[in-house]
């Protein structure tokens, strides 16, 4: 069973950097990648399934993500490489197992999000129906509760948390009153929908880590851990070549991206279509997403070529690293070498903060669609989805100024 395999003994050392991208140092990131697995596997049970929700197991279930994705990218990149019946059956076990984790953090990230927006949108003042202040901890209990009191006039709500503080008087009604207490009512639904979301995307990811399914996928990254199942053919197999391809398709994905466009500021572009009643997502977001996850599976093969470590920086654009690394200062000359290494972060960043904008203005539109709301409360969501989309244009504006010209598919 996996559970024999939680405590490796072993931590594999990564190759030598920069050892020449041989079948050695991509064996030994895999290794180093499996135990990371296991290591956060054995961390998520013991924060116990009772404290699923807490800091210790979410950080586990990221660390879990986190592994997951580097595995499955490199089987992918360097597939010709590896033995690749095994490759094919683990990769997409992985897949569903990093996706599944991932929803119910995506649902939480999300819901703050539009919450944060309605509270910017509505005015540093305090609008009625709202708190004063909202914080990150009691903001979402506090805005829930103001919709539902919204519609009464004079209504005081304690705060969640049991402060002192509770919400203000209502604003005379030329305070855009209006916009007020369908942002509250707003607030209120979009609690609702997505807290649900994320219940059930708890319950989906318990499910998952304690089914037959998630215990074969265990068990054979324990298996990985120390044993790498290469081809004979592995270590005359220049891996750089590999690394390169998947640079091409990078390079090929972003070519075929309205830059242009994108480099004018406030083309609007990211609204067209925003009035559709397809509640499909926006298809003009699909290539953006598409070379967010290319420039994931880019930055998975450098780290396997440089024996484990990042390729640009600790900051990886899956969200999962740590973000504290600021751009660095650009250097070069013509957007290349060091200057444009630096930079790849920086366009990671804006790819992330562009799949985060898109996917809660697809919230915000689907919580407008449920019948019988008010129309204030379809009217505050109508300007919550259009602050998203320019969150969008504005994200996909940042990554054309931060691309490095040629950093990637140079030849």
């Amino acid at each position: 069973m996996a559970q024999q395999h939680l405590d490796p003994t072993e931590n594999p050392t990564a190759a030598e950097p920069g050892g020449g991208g041989g079948a050695d140092a991509l064996a030994a990131y895999l290794r180093a990648q499996a135990t990371e697995f296991l290591r956060a596997l054995r961390l998520h049970r013991e924060a116990g399934p009772a404290a699923g929700a807490g800091e210790e197991a979410a950080e586990a279930a990221r660390a879990l993500r986190r592994s997951a994705r580097r595995i499955s990218g490199s089987l992918h990149t360097f597939r010709g490489a590896l033995d690749e019946t095994w490759a094919e059956e683990l990769r997409p076990e992985l897949a569903w197992l990093s996706g599944t984790l991932a929803r119910e953090h995506a649902c939480q990230a999300r819901l703050d999000r539009l919450l944060a927006a309605l509270h910017r949108l509505s005015g540093p003042a305090g609008p009625a129906g709202f708190p004063a202040a909202a914080t990150a901890g009691g903001g979402r209990a506090d805005l829930a509760a103001a919709g539902r009191s919204a519609a009464v006039p004079g209504t005081r709500t304690a705060p969640a948390g049991g402060g002192a503080v509770g919400l203000q008087a209502p604003a005379p009604a030329a305070d855009r009153g209006s916009l007020t207490v369908g942002a509250a009512k707003a607030g209120a639904l979009l609690d609702r929908q997505l807290t649900l979301a994320r219940t059930r995307a708890h319950s989906t990811a318990l499910q998952a880590l304690g089914s037959s399914r998630f215990h074969a996928v265990a068990d054979k990254v324990a298996v990985l851990a120390s044993d790498v199942p290469l081809t004979p053919a592995a270590h005359t197999t220049d891996l750089r070549a590999l690394a390169a391809a998947a640079e091409e398709r990078l390079a090929d994905a972003v070519a075929a991206l309205p830059l242009v466009t994108a480099g004018s500021p406030y083309n609007a572009e990211a609204l067209i279509h925003g009035l559709s009643p397809d509640p499909a997502p926006h298809p003009q977001d699909a290539p953006w997403h598409q070379v967010r996850l290319l420039l994931r599976l880019h930055r998975y093969a450098q780290e396997a070529l440089r024996g484990g470590l990042p390729a640009d920086g600790p900051y990886s654009p899956d969200g999962t690293d740590s973000p504290d690394a600021l751009d660095a200062p650009d250097t070069g000359a013509d957007g290349a070498g060091a200057g444009a290494g630096a930079r790849l972060p920086a366009a990671g960043r804006a790819l992330d903060r562009h799949r985060d904008a898109s996917e809660a203005a697809a919230a915000a539109a689907s919580a407008a669609r449920t019948p019988r709301i008010a129309p204030a409360t379809a009217y505050a969501l109508g300007v919550l989805h259009a602050d998203q989309r320019h969150e969008v244009e504005a994200a996909r504006f940042v990554f054309q100024q931060s691309w490095p010209v040629r950093a990637v598919g140079t030849g």
